[in-house]
This record gives C-alpha cells, sequence and structure tokens, in this order.
C-alpha cells in the first residue's frame, strides 16, 4: 500500500453506513481495508473506489460474529505491513421480536458480533496506536443504545454497551495523540430494517428514517473533528434526550409503541 495516505479499516463495508462511510474517507485520500463476509460484494465495491478515487483498497472477507475472526483480520493487515491509521467498527446485526420467542443461537451471535468482535478490534489495533501516540478509532453505535428497547431488546443493548464502552475508553485517551468516537445514528434507510426483519416497524416506516449517505456525510464531518459523540440529525439528537425527561418506568413503553409494526 501507499505510504504517502493514511488507512482506515472499516468492518461491515459492503453495504449500508459501512460502504457509506468508505466513500468517504476514500473521498478524503484515505487508502482503505474493507472487512466484511462477501468476498464478492467486497471485490465489486473496491474497484469502484479505486477507479473512481485512484486509492489502494485491500478486501478481507471474514465473519465477525465468529469467536478468531479479529485476531485473523490483524494477522493478515501485519502479514501485509500495512499499517492502520483509523479503525471504524461498523459491522452490527438487528435481530426484531420479543426476547421469549428469539432464536437463542441468532441472539449469541449478535451479542458476539456487535459487542465482543467490536472490543476485540478495539483491544488488538488501538494498542499500536497508543505506542505511536496516533490514530482514530470509530464505533458504530445506534441512538437505541440511549435507552431500553422492547421488541429489539438485545440489540438496544448491545448498543448500550458500544455506547458507554466508547465514551469510557476516549476519556483513558484523552491528552495522547489517539482519539475514539461512537457514531449513533437512528434510523437509516440501509437494509438493516430487512435484515432484522423489522421494516413494517414505526422506526422504518416514518418520517424519521434518513438517508445513509447523508448520515455519514454529517457522521465524518464530525469525526473528523474529533468529537466523542457523533449523533447525525436534529430529530436523532432530540430522541437521544427524551429519556431525560419521560419518567424511567414509562420510557420502555414509549420505545415499543415506536419499535412496534404499523399494523399491529
Amino acid at each position: 500500500m501507499s505510504s504517502s495516505k493514511q488507512t482506515a479499516l472499516i468492518t461491515g463495508a459492503s453495504g449500508g453506513i459501512g460502504l457509506d462511510l468508505a466513500r468517504e474517507f476514500a473521498k478524503d485520500g484515505h487508502n482503505l481495508v474493507l472487512v466484511a463476509r462477501s468476498q464478492q460484494k467486497l471485490e465489486q465495491f473496491a474497484n469502484e473506489l479505486r477507479q473512481q478515487y485512484h486509492i489502494d483498497v485491500t478486501i478481507i472477507a471474514k465473519d465477525l460474529s465468529k469467536l478468531g475472526a479479529p485476531e485473523e483480520i490483524y494477522q493478515e493487515v501485519t502479514s501485509q505491513a500495512i499499517q492502520i491509521d483509523v479503525l471504524v467498527n461498523n459491522a452490527g446485526v438487528g435481530l426484531f421480536g420479543e426476547f421469549a420467542d428469539s432464536e437463542l443461537q441468532s441472539v449469541l451471535d449478535m451479542m458476539q458480533l456487535n459487542m465482543v468482535s467490536l472490543t476485540h478490534m478495539t483491544k488488538l489495533f488501538l494498542q499500536p496506536m497508543v505506542k505511536r501516540d496516533n490514530g482514530k478509532i470509530l464505533n458504530v453505535a445506534s441512538t437505541g443504545g440511549f435507552q431500553p428497547g422492547p421488541l429489539m431488546a438485545v440489540y438496544y443493548a448491545t448498543k448500550a454497551y458500544v455506547l458507554s464502552f466508547t465514551e469510557a475508553i476516549a476519556s483513558e485517551l484523552r491528552g495522547t495523540g489517539v482519539s475514539v468516537s461512537v457514531f449513533c445514528p437512528g434510523p437509516t434507510k440501509t437494509g438493516f430494517d430487512q435484515a432484522a426483519s423489522a421494516q413494517q416497524s414505526k422506526l422504518f416506516t416514518g418520517m424519521m428514517v434518513m438517508e445513509c449517505g447523508e448520515v455519514c456525510r454529517l457522521g465524518y464531518r464530525e469525526f473528523k473533528k474529533g468529537k466523542t459523540l457523533i449523533i447525525p440529525g436534529f430529530i436523532n439528537k432530540v430522541l437521544t434526550k427524551v429519556h431525560r425527561i419521560v419518567p424511567r418506568k414509562v420510557m420502555p413503553e414509549v420505545v415499543r409503541y415506536f419499535s412496534d409494526r404499523t399494523n399491529s
């Protein structure tokens, strides 16, 4: 890879927010390491970015819901002598429905992907950044991380973990050359709703849904400024503050109303 440009590693880069964040980094002249499960989608996207932005793009097809995937990614990057200047932990998945009815393995895989792999990736790539006294990490959470989420209980809880974890280590790293940010989009047109079987939820059928490209442009702009907490869009900012005025025992019912299906 060209040594004159910084390199960003982005997980979950074959679609949605990961893909549009990759475009933002590419526009800004970063070389890229793109990680996702689909080799075919990664190859197609990598070729597009190489031609359009004249950058180097490395692809790594790995499933981060698998226990050993973060270490395998780190070893592959290290073996190619690629220095990761920016880590974007975007890979994640949702699951719609009541917890009692959910399939256990799907829940455990989601927790592995959304929390454990994100933490593992952060640990692996943060240490070299600290030694160099230079680097940036962007962890993708959600506005759902600010409150409990009936009908997506575990998903909301995983994003609360990402939010808390990121803000804590950002404090630990204050005064160093390494910054850590947490990106909290609200409902976004990404295909996430279909993957989570939540396409009929009021969250994804109302006026609150933002275009993915706009979400990522706003997020990337704030990330470049070094902000720790990044919430794109005015309505989303308001939503993250509702829990301050709504009684705690009422908040789950408010969230459930908006999460429930439109025809229920």
